[in-house]
């Protein structure tokens, strides 16, 4: 017995082109990956919204230092705090940040967006824990779910872009799928 993989272009009749849905999909999976891109340029240069100018990367600044250095609830906050502002740390955000925004704007590589996108956003989740209502400091967390926040929300929207194959429309998701190499690695797509 033969097992066949199923491909792209399999799956192109799941949502027909050009309807509603089709759109809807592409305005959540282009919106999703500007927000990934703000957030990956805001703390490359510094553009003074989340991220000051002075504490730009590339003026020497710390993309990490400032979230995980100031992590007080959890029972990772310690270990969260202790790789704020580490070289590694640093550079595995920023390019999952550059990353899965590119990708996920182009439409292209969702299901390896979606995978490394759901687990950056489950570890800041972790650093933020909803679940605590009072820091270690005995202050409120002001924590306003314990459980479903914009981390859960943007990773649900990766997920829901990869598997309904949102980068079909308006985005280059069946160019990039009839690549040799994704045709021969599926796991790219």
């Amino acid at each position: 017995m033969s097992v066949r993989h199923t491909t792209q272009a399999d799956h192109a009749t799941t949502l027909a082109a050009g309807t509603t849905a089709a759109r809807a999909l592409a305005v959540l999976r282009i919106t999703t990956g500007l927000v990934f891109l703000w957030a990956f340029l805001d703390k490359l240069f510094g553009l003074g919204y989340a991220t000051a100018a002075e504490r730009a990367w590339i003026n020497g600044g710390s993309p990490t230092k400032g979230f995980l250095g100031g992590v007080e609830v959890g029972p990772f906050d310690t270990a969260f705090q202790a790789i704020a502002g580490a070289w590694w740390a640093n550079w595995l955000f920023m390019l999952g940040l550059a990353g899965v925004g590119i990708a996920v704007t182009l439409g292209i590589g969702l299901r390896v967006s979606a995978v490394a996108g759901t687990v950056m956003m489950l570890l800041m989740w972790l650093a933020e824990f909803p679940l605590d209502r009072f820091t270690a400091a005995g202050e409120p967390s002001m924590s306003t779910n314990p459980l479903i926040d914009y981390h859960i929300i943007y990773a649900i929207a990766l997920i829901v872009a990869a598997v309904t194959y949102a980068g079909n429309t308006w985005g280059l998701g069946k160019q990039w799928a009839a690549l040799p190499l994704v045709q021969r690695q599926q796991w790219l797509i």
